[in-house]
C-alpha cells in the first residue's frame, strides 16, 4: 500500500505526518521506528497521526523514533495546525486538537493564505517542584514540571559544558521518573531569553521540544530567574512562551514549516 506523508518541522523538531482519515495505519509503532531512521527511512524525530475526534476538530497521536507513544508535543501540534489549514481540512483559524494530555486550542496566524506561526494554549502546568537527583549523578538538582508529559529542567551556567549525549540518557532513566522523563538544560541569558537544549525520552537529542520549552519557561519563572514571558532559544529555533504564574494557562507561539511531501510503500 502506498502512503502519502508530509514531513514538517517546528523549530527544527521534525516529524512525519500522515492523515489517517485517508490512510489508516494499523501498526504506527513499527512504522515510527522504520520511517524515522535517517539512512534507511525518511528520517525524523517520530511519526504523527492526524485523525478525527468526537471531542475536538481533529486528534493527534504521536510516536517517538523508538516507537513509544508520547502524550503531547507542542511543535507537532503547531504543525498540525498548519497542515489542516493549508491542505484544506478546515477553514477555521482557531482549531481544537484532541491529544492524550487533553484538548489543546490552536490559534493560526495566517498571512496570504499560509500559516506562518501558531499559538497553542498548552493548558495549566502541573506538578512543579524541585527535585534532588542524589549522589552519583552529574547534576544534583532540577525542577520537575508536567506539561501533560514529564520534564526535568536543570539550570547551568555554561551550556557548552553540558555533555548531552552522555548525561541525557542517564537522567531520562532516573528512578524518580518510572515512565522516563524529558530532560532540558537551561542557561538564562538576559532580558527574558533562555538558551535550552533537550534530550527527549524515546528520541534522544532533538533540535527543539515545544513542551520542553514550556517547561523551561515555567521553571525559569518558578525559580525567579525569568519573567512570565520569555523567549526559549533552542538549536532549531526560538519559541515565545507566555505564562502568568501557578494556576494559569500557558501559551506557546512559534513557527511551523513544511519540508516536503512524499509517498512511501508499506
Amino acid at each position: 500500500m502506498k502512503i502519502e506523508f508530509t514531513k514538517m518541522q517546528g523549530a527544527g523538531n521534525d516529524y512525519i505526518y500522515v492523515n489517517t482519515l485517508i490512510y489508516p495505519l494499523p501498526n504506527p509503532e513499527e512504522l515510527a521506528v522504520a520511517w524515522s531512521r535517517p539512512h534507511t527511512g525518511i528520517g525524523s524525530d517520530g511519526l504523527v497521526l492526524i485523525g478525527s475526534s468526537g471531542k475536538a476538530d481533529f486528534s493527534m497521536r504521536i510516536f517517538n523514533a523508538d516507537g513509544s507513544e508520547a502524550k503531547m508535543c507542542g511543535n507537532a501540534s503547531r504543525c498540525i495546525g498548519k497542515y489542516v489549514y493549508e491542505y484544506g481540512l478546515t477553514r477555521k483559524t482557531e482549531v481544537t486538537l484532541d491529544t492524550l494530555s487533553g484538548i489543546k486550542t490552536l490559534r493560526l496566524h495566517v498571512e496570504d493564505g499560509k500559516v506562518d506561526a501558531v499559538t497553542v494554549d498548552m493548558g495549566i502546568p502541573a506538578d512543579i517542584h524541585p527535585v534532588e537527583l542524589g549522589e552519583g549523578y552529574p547534576y544534583r538538582e532540577g525542577i520537575a514540571v508536567s506539561m501533560g508529559n514529564p520534564h526535568l529542567v536543570i539550570f547551568v551556567d555554561d551550556m557548552e559544558q553540558v555533555d548531552l549525549p552522555r548525561v541525557g540518557p542517564v537522567l531520562e532513566h532516573h528512578p524518580l521518573f518510572p515512565d522516563r522523563v524529558n530532560v532540558e538544560f537551561a542557561q538564562v541569558l538576559a532580558s527574558g531569553r533562555v538558551r535550552m537544549r533537550v534530550w527527549e525520552r524515546g528520541s534522544g537529542i532533538t533540535m527543539a521540544c515545544g513542551t520542553g520549552a514550556c517547561a523551561t519557561a515555567v521553571a525559569s519563572a518558578y525559580t525567579h530567574r525569568c519573567p512570565g514571558e520569555s523567549d526559549i532559544i533552542m538549536d532549531g529555533g526560538t519559541l515565545r512562551i507566555r505564562w502568568a504564574g501557578e494556576g494559569t494557562r500557558l501559551f506557546m507561539t512559534g513557527p511551523a514549516e513544511k519540508v516536503f511531501d512524499g509517498v512511501i510503500t508499506v
